[in-house]
């Protein structure tokens, strides 16, 4: 492992403050760890470019998701859950 300097963030750390990323996009994280995240944001900028794909990412797939499907196809996915249900009802039956 390469020498870092008192103040710049090692791999595990960096690792940490990752995994808590997802839960801190969502509001999901008490005070402290919010502020300690978004300290570590400040400092990180690998980490901040991650923070960022993410929050784009997630922002993206909300606005996607709040399209509903066409009638059509909500019935044809209908139809086919139907089908494999009765297909399960007659190999178990």
């Amino acid at each position: 492992m390469s020498h870092t300097h008192d103040n710049e963030p090692t791999a595990s750390e960096c690792a940490d403050f990752l995994e808590q990323i997802v839960y801190f996009l969502d509001n999901e994280l008490d005070q402290a760890d919010c502020s300690a995240v978004r300290m570590h944001l400040d400092t990180c900028n690998p980490c901040l470019e991650k923070y960022d794909l993410q929050r784009t990412v997630k922002s993206v797939v909300a606005r996607s998701c709040s399209e509903a499907a066409p009638d059509e196809l909500r019935q044809k996915v209908l139809f086919r859950i139907r089908e494999v249900q009765v297909q399960i009802q007659v190999t178990e039956g």
